[in-house]
């Protein structure tokens, strides 16, 4: 596995897609499309946010774990344009069913409490997502397959969200017809990809196949072990691999940390090694160090 040994952007993505070809199977085993991993080939830059970078290679599987949390429409999105450069997808990417979908209401209320509380987060709903795992209110990817279930699930969760909406920020209800019918044309769309991702896993390993699991952010983000509370809402860090996938830790025998020679954070938190705002600014123009993501 790979793994990010400062505060994210460290250079993952140029790792993994080295590694890569010597891999069977590439896997995202946390966060969502608040990461960015960049790839170069050639004059040709290549931005992921939820797809595995090793998609690049074509006769490699990539596998978005059950501990990804995953933005349809972002997700749809970047498979568009992967498609159009040429790379291809169907037969190569795997989702799995177990792995929680980020909703407006998720996106909304993370921009909200962002105001309030100055975390730094990139306002994709990432933290609201993950917290709605963790009180067992979320909806998976399996969910969204079946009418009924979603319809049952998303109700719940509305009536909730918007009473929150409502009286906390003094904002309109969101509608349930208009998410239900947007979600319900993601889920036709991402069906075909969607599978029992840790069956996959386990199968996989029993034959000896080499699987490399792809780290977002870095361990000094990771939610418990990095500068709480100016963190990720996942385990960055070595153990998300194991819930994130299924995979037991018995079955990992290399660990990767990926640093840089000077180090950089994005968003808000602690810093104590920050240079002076003129070699900073000279850093940040030479080394390219803008998020993949959000630009910061």
């Amino acid at each position: 596995m790979v793994v990010g040994a400062q505060w994210g952007d460290e250079g993952k993505g140029k790792i993994i897609d080295y590694l890569a070809k010597d891999s069977d199977i590439i896997v995202r085993y946390q966060g969502g499309n608040n990461a960015g991993h960049t790839v170069v080939i050639g004059k040709e830059e290549f931005v992921f946010h939820l797809i595995p970078s090793g998609i690049l290679h074509k006769d490699k599987l990539c596998i978005i774990g059950n501990g990804v949390v995953v933005d349809p429409g972002a997700l749809l999105e970047e498979i568009e344009t992967l498609r159009k450069k040429g790379v291809e997808i169907d037969s190569n990417l795997i989702i799995s069913e177990q792995a929680h979908v980020i909703f407006p209401y998720h996106k909304l209320l993370d921009s909200l409490r962002e105001k309030r509380r100055k975390i730094g987060t990139t306002g994709r709903g990432i933290g609201p997502c993950y917290a709605d795992k963790v009180g067992r209110v979320g909806i998976r990817i399996i969910d969204l397959l079946d009418e009924e279930i979603f319809a049952e699930k998303l109700k719940l969760n509305l009536e909730e969200k918007n009473e929150l909406l409502r009286k906390v920020y003094g904002l309109k209800s969101l509608s349930f017809k208009q998410i239900f019918k947007e979600y319900r044309g993601y889920a036709k769309r991402i069906k075909k990809y969607v599978k029992d991702t840790t069956l996959i896993l386990k199968e996989a390993i029993k034959k000896n196949k080499n699987i490399l699991f792809e780290g977002a952010q870095g361990t000094l983000l990771d939610i418990d072990f990095g500068t709480y509370p100016y963190v990720t809402a996942s385990n960055a860090s070595v153990g998300g691999v194991c819930t994130g996938t299924g995979v037991s830790p018995k079955d990992i025998d290399k660990i990767i940390g990926v640093a840089k020679a000077y180090t950089t954070r994005v968003g808000e938190g602690p810093f104590p090694t920050e240079f002076e705002p003129h070699l900073m600014e000279k850093v940040r123009l030479k080394g390219k160090e803008f998020g993949a993501t959000t630009g910061r």
